[in-house]
C-alpha cells in the first residue's frame, strides 16, 4: 500500500503532500468503508530498450547476474504508470484506488507496456463513524 500524493496540473503530474492518495491491492481498506465507487482508472507507459543498455546486458548474459539497467528502467516505468493512475483517480474526485493490478505486455521487439489499473473510490475518513 502506498500513499504517494499526486494530482494532474495541466499535462504535468504534480505531487502534493496535501493530496494523499491511498493505493492498495486489496478490495477494501480496514476501518475505512467505501462511500462511493467511481470506477476503473489506469495509467500506462511504453518503454523501449536502448543500445547502450543492450550491449551491457549482452556482457551480463555472458557472466550472469542482474541486468541493473533493465531493473532500473522497469522500476521507473512502474512508478510512472502508478503516477498516471493516481492522477486520473484524483481528477475524478477519488481519494483512493483499491484492487490495484500491474501488468506488462510486449508491444513490439524491444518495447514493453506497463499498465497499472484499479478501482477509484471515495473512502470514509479514518476514524469516522
Amino acid at each position: 500500500m502506498t500513499t504517494t500524493p499526486a494530482r494532474r496540473d495541466g499535462a504535468a503530474l504534480v505531487h502534493r503532500p496535501s493530496d494523499p492518495m491511498l493505493v492498495t491491492t486489496t478490495d477494501e481498506v480496514a476501518g475505512r468503508p467505501i462511500l462511493k465507487v467511481i470506477g476503473l482508472v489506469r495509467g500506462n507507459t511504453v518503454r523501449t530498450r536502448n543500445v547502450g543498455a543492450d550491449i551491457l546486458a549482452g556482457f551480463r548474459n555472458l557472466v550472469g547476474g542482474e541486468v541493473s539497467q533493465y531493473t532500473a528502467m522497469l522500476s521507473q516505468s512502474r512508478e510512472q504508470a502508478l503516477d498516471r493512475l493516481r492522477a486520473e483517480a484524483l481528477s475524478l474526485g477519488a481519494n483512493a484506488v483499491v484492487g490495484l493490478r500491474i501488468t506488462t505486455s510486449t508491444v513490439m521487439a524491444g518495447a514493453a507496456e506497463i499498465l497499472a489499473y484499479g478501482t477509484a473510490v471515495v473512502l470514509a475518513e479514518a476514524g469516522a463513524p
